[in-house]
C-alpha cells in the first residue's frame, strides 16, 4: 500500500471518528504526523531565513494533539482531523505571536497568524493601548501592498469603542477588537503541491510578519497567566 499523505489520512479519521478505527491505524498515523513534522521542520528553516526567532524550534514540540477535549462540547467525536502547529519564538505558546498552520481536508486548511486568544484580557488591553498610541503604524502595516494582497484583519470584536478611548480615534474599529488575527485559506490542490506548497506558505508567512511584529512589540512585557 501507498504511504497515505497528510490530507488522505485526515479524509479516512473524519470519516472513521473512533478510537477503534484510530488505534487499528497507527501506523498510518505515524506516517501521516510524520510528513506533516518534516513540513513544519522546513516550515521553520525557510521562516528563518526572514525572522531568525524561530529557529531554535523542535518540529515536535510545536504541534497539537489530534485527540479532542469532548468535556465540554456537544461534539463527543474523539479526535479533530486537522494536523496544527504554532511557530513562533517560544515556540506553540499564543505569545508572542508567530506563524500558525492548519492542514485540514476539504478546504479546511489555512495559514494564520496574529493573536487569536481573546481569553487573556491584559493582552487585549496591550494591543489595544498599542494601536491608539501608533495608529499611523498600524496603518502602514494593514495598507501595506503585500499585506493587502492575501489578508484583512479578523477577530471577535465589540459593538461599539470601549471605555477609555476615543471614539474619534482614527484606527477606532480596531480598537473594538479583542483578538487580531490573519488567514489565508487554501485548496486541497496547494497543500498536494510539495514544494510549491512550502514556497507559497513561506512567501504569504513573510507577508504577515510585519503584522506579527506589530503586536509583539504591544505584547512585549506579556506573561501567560500561570494555572
Amino acid at each position: 500500500m501507498h504511504t497515505l499523505t497528510m490530507l488522505e489520512y485526515l479524509s479516512m479519521l473524519s470519516a472513521n471518528n473512533n478510537r477503534e478505527w484510530y488505534h487499528e491505524h497507527k501506523k498510518e498515523n505515524k506516517e501521516a504526523a510524520g510528513q506533516f513534522e518534516q513540513l513544519v521542520q522546513e516550515l521553520i528553516y525557510g521562516i528563518g531565513t526572514f525572522d531568525e526567532s524561530v529557529l531554535h524550534n523542535n518540529p515536535q514540540e510545536l504541534t497539537f494533539k489530534l485527540v479532542r477535549d469532548t468535556r465540554f462540547s456537544h461534539d463527543k467525536s474523539p479526535y479533530n482531523p486537522s494536523f496544527r502547529a504554532h511557530i513562533g519564538a517560544k515556540g506553540k505558546l499564543p505569545v508572542p505571536v508567530g506563524y500558525y498552520i492548519m492542514i485540514k481536508p476539504d478546504g479546511g486548511s489555512f495559514l494564520g497568524g496574529g493573536l487569536f486568544a481573546d481569553m487573556f484580557s491584559n493582552a487585549t488591553a496591550m494591543v489595544r493601548k498599542y494601536i491608539a498610541a501608533h495608529p499611523d503604524e498600524w496603518n502602514e502595516v494593514i495598507s501595506a501592498a503585500e499585506f493587502g494582497k492575501y489578508f484583512t484583519v479578523k477577530g471577535t470584536a465589540l459593538k461599539n469603542v470601549p471605555a477609555g478611548f476615543d471614539k474619534e480615534h482614527p484606527q477606532a474599529e480596531y480598537l473594538k477588537y479583542k483578538s487580531w488575527y490573519l488567514e489565508y485559506r487554501l485548496t486541497d490542490e496547494e497543500v498536494c503541491d510539495g514544494e510549491g506548497f512550502l514556497r507559497k506558505s513561506l512567501e504569504v508567512f513573510k507577508a504577515m510578519k510585519p503584522f506579527n511584529d506589530y503586536l509583539n512589540r504591544a505584547l512585549k512585557d506579556f506573561t501567560m497567566p500561570t494555572r
